[in-house]
C-alpha cells in the first residue's frame, strides 16, 4: 500500500494557544459546524496521512474509513494511533485518512486550550474533520461505504460529526465521554463557570447521537477505565439509535490496547464495508 503524507498548510487554524478577554458564542445549532466546502480545505504537513490500497482489488475495495485519535500517551496522540488498522485494512482495498486534531498538539490540554475559546473550537474542529472527510472522497471512495473510527475525544467529536454529516455510514466509538465540559474542567477554570456550562452544554452528546447518519454503530469501552465509568458507558449506548447497534467491554483501561479490541474492530469494519 501507499502510505504518503500530504504537505499543505495546516489543519486548523489552532498552531497556538489562543488567549482571550471574553468567551466565544459560536452560532447555536448546526448553524455553527456550516462551512463552504468550495473553498480549499487545508491540512497538517506532520498529520495527516492517506493510506492507499496497491491494488484495486479485495473485498473492501472502494470503502473509505476517517480515523480519529485519542488524547492519551503522547507517542500515539496523532494520526499514528490507527496506522496498523489503516495498513492492515488497506490489505483488504480500503482507503484511509488519519488525521492530527487540535489535541495532539503538545501539552495542548494543559497549554494550548483555553475556557474562553473552547465553545468555539469544538464547531472549528468538526468543521475539520469534515474537510478531512471532503480529502477521503476526494480519493474517489464509493459515498455509501464511508466509516469514522474515533478513539476519546476523536470519538466524542466523531457523535457531533456523526450528526451533521450524512457521508459516514458506518462509525466505531471507543471510550467516548457523554459532555466536553466534564473532560475540559479537569484542566483551566473559566472565569464565570455558569456561562461556560451553558456555551458547552449545547455540545452534550446524548442529543446528538440520537440524531447520528450512522446506520451501524459499534460501540468499544473499557471495564477498567478511570475516565469513562460503567454508567456514563450505559447511558452512551442508550443514547445511540439501537438500529444495527453493537456494544463491548473489554478487560482494558481507557486505551484499549488489547488484541481483542483490535481484531473486533477491524473485522466489524471489515463485516460493514465489505461489497
Amino acid at each position: 500500500m501507499l502510505l504518503r503524507t500530504l504537505f499543505a498548510g495546516a489543519l486548523f487554524a489552532l498552531a497556538a494557544p489562543v488567549l482571550a478577554s471574553a468567551a466565544c458564542m459560536p452560532p447555536a445549532g448546526d448553524a455553527a459546524f456550516r462551512y463552504d466546502a468550495r473553498t480549499p480545505g487545508m491540512h497538517s504537513a506532520a498529520g495527516t496521512t492517506i493510506v492507499r490500497p496497491r491494488a484495486a482489488t479485495g473485498t473492501l475495495h472502494g470503502a473509505g474509513i476517517l480515523w480519529v485519535h485519542w488524547l492519551g500517551d503522547p507517542a500515539t496522540t496523532n494520526h499514528t494511533e490507527f496506522a496498523a488498522d489503516a495498513r492492515a485494512l488497506a490489505e483488504r482495498g480500503a482507503t484511509s485518512v488519519l488525521v492530527d486534531a487540535m489535541w495532539a498538539q503538545p501539552n495542548w490540554f494543559e497549554t494550548g486550550r483555553s475556557p474562553a475559546t473552547d465553545a468555539c473550537d469544538v464547531p472549528r474542529q468538526v468543521i475539520a474533520l469534515r474537510r478531512a472527510l471532503d480529502l477521503l472522497v476526494a480519493q474517489g471512495v464509493d459515498p455509501t461505504r464511508i466509516a469514522y473510527v474515533g478513539h476519546d475525544f476523536g470519538a466524542m467529536y466523531g457523535a457531533l460529526l456523526l450528526a451533521v454529516d450524512p457521508r459516514p455510514s458506518r462509525a466505531v466509538l471507543m471510550t467516548p465521554a457523554l459532555s466536553f465540559w466534564e473532560w475540559f474542567l479537569l484542566g483551566a477554570q473559566p472565569a464565570d463557570m455558569n456561562a461556560y456550562l451553558r456555551a458547552m452544554s449545547r455540545y452534550d452528546l446524548p442529543a446528538w447521537l440520537g440524531r447520528t447518519h450512522a446506520t451501524a454503530t459499534l460501540l468499544q469501552f473499557a471495564k477498567n477505565d478511570g475516565y469513562v465509568s460503567s454508567a456514563t458507558a450505559a447511558a452512551f449506548l442508550n443514547a445511540v439509535p439501537a438500529r444495527n447497534r453493537t456494544f463491548v467491554s473489554y478487560a482494558s483501561d481507557h486505551a484499549l490496547h488489547v488484541a481483542a479490541a483490535v481484531n473486533d474492530r477491524r473485522a466489524w469494519l471489515i463485516r460493514q464495508l465489505s461489497k
